[in-house]
């Protein structure tokens, strides 16, 4: 029987070990696979120094065909394993992302975004025959067309200082202590990835829980940044050298110590309902405390069955908030505070985040 490896990365061919997952098991598939640069000769930099260019073995393809084949290949094997309503990212250069593109639209996944990684540090073209490559593509796709898949827009509102993310990502590349060295202290991974990026991607896509794969995985960026963000993953990487950094680093990468830390903005009317009256349940507020508006030119009593009591009116936290400034509605979680013995003004919302954390710490 097919089980999954969770929370490992495992050594080994991508194909072969993909077929030993079960069918629909993960919830996201983010893959980096080799861009098949094909670099010849050696490139120099101005003052004569070498380029480390991308030149290992596992970049290196006899022909655009068997490119393709091997592309196909493991697509076909991802979208086997993926979840109905799972979604599936890859990325690439312009030496293969167009390839990519048309084959995973050729094995029927729905295209939902492309973005641009614009990278704020980039690699100088050296040569000055062509312009700066300055920016890598990423696809996000969903299984199919009727997929439910997860897409954390509010988290990534927050995350954007309350404003639309777009799909134009400037962060720069994986630099300083980030960067994984080998004994000589040169880089280990010619494109490792900055972990900003798979943050991005991690947060935007999956939910606390979510198990992630990643075929390509290197040096472990994107499991990594799955753990420090409570989420299941499973990496698979041939190259022994890749193999036992993302091993080290995995070791060394902590788990979240409280899952509150790791939860992220929900729309409107996603987070659980709680009512006014259950914050006295909770001894968090007590009959007769005080409420005051913004301004404390207004007051109400809490009365012990959930309602409030100002001088003219009697009613839900919303309705007496209304009738006081003379509007048609108004939430009164955000329009009545509660002064504590510091004199300092604590908005009733946040008595109901603490009673929303604690009834449901995962959520």
């Amino acid at each position: 029987m097919k089980t999954l490896p969770l929370d490992r990365i495992k050594h080994g061919d991508s194909l072969a070990l993909m077929d030993q997952l079960p069918d629909q098991s993960v919830d996201v598939i983010f893959a980096d696979p080799p861009y098949n640069l094909q670099l010849n000769g050696t490139l120099y930099r101005p003052n004569h120094s070498k380029v480390d260019a991308v030149d290992a073995t596992w970049d290196k393809f006899h022909s655009l065909t068997d490119y393709d084949e091997f592309t196909r290949k493991w697509m076909q094997a991802a979208r086997r394993v993926l979840k109905p309503n799972g979604t599936f990212w890859v990325m690439g250069s312009y030496h293969n992302i167009f390839r990519v593109g048309k084959i995973l639209q050729d094995l029927n996944f729905w295209v939902l975004n492309d973005i641009v990684w614009i990278k704020s540090n980039p690699m100088p073209n050296f040569r000055g025959r062509r312009f700066t490559n300055a920016h890598e593509t990423l696809i996000w796709s969903a299984k199919n067309q009727n997929s439910q898949y997860t897409f954390n827009y509010a988290a990534m509102k927050a995350l954007n200082e309350d404003l639309q993310m777009r799909s134009d990502w400037k962060l720069p590349l994986c630099t300083g202590k980030e960067r994984i060295k080998d004994q000589k202290g040169l880089k280990l991974h010619p494109t490792q990835k900055p972990e900003s990026l798979l943050y991005r991607v991690i947060l935007a896509s999956t939910n606390i829980g979510d198990v992630i794969l990643d075929p390509f995985a290197g040096t472990g960026t994107t499991l990594a940044v799955a753990k420090k963000l409570g989420r299941h993953f499973i990496g698979i990487e041939r190259d022994p050298s890749y193999y036992q950094a993302a091993l080290q680093r995995l070791s060394q990468t902590p788990q979240p110590e409280d899952g509150r830390h790791i939860q992220v903005s929900q729309p409107k009317g996603k987070d659980p309902r709680i009512p006014f009256g259950q914050l006295l349940e909770s001894g968090l507020l007590k009959p007769g405390a005080t409420l005051q508006s913004p301004c404390r030119k207004h007051r109400a009593r809490v009365r012990a069955d959930g309602t409030i009591m100002s001088k003219k009116w009697v009613g839900s936290i919303h309705k007496v908030g209304a009738a006081i400034q003379g509007t048609p509605s108004c939430n009164g979680w955000t329009y009545w505070v509660v002064e504590n013995a510091e004199g300092k003004k604590i908005p009733l919302d946040f008595f109901r985040q603490k009673m929303r954390a604690d009834l449901y710490p995962t959520h």
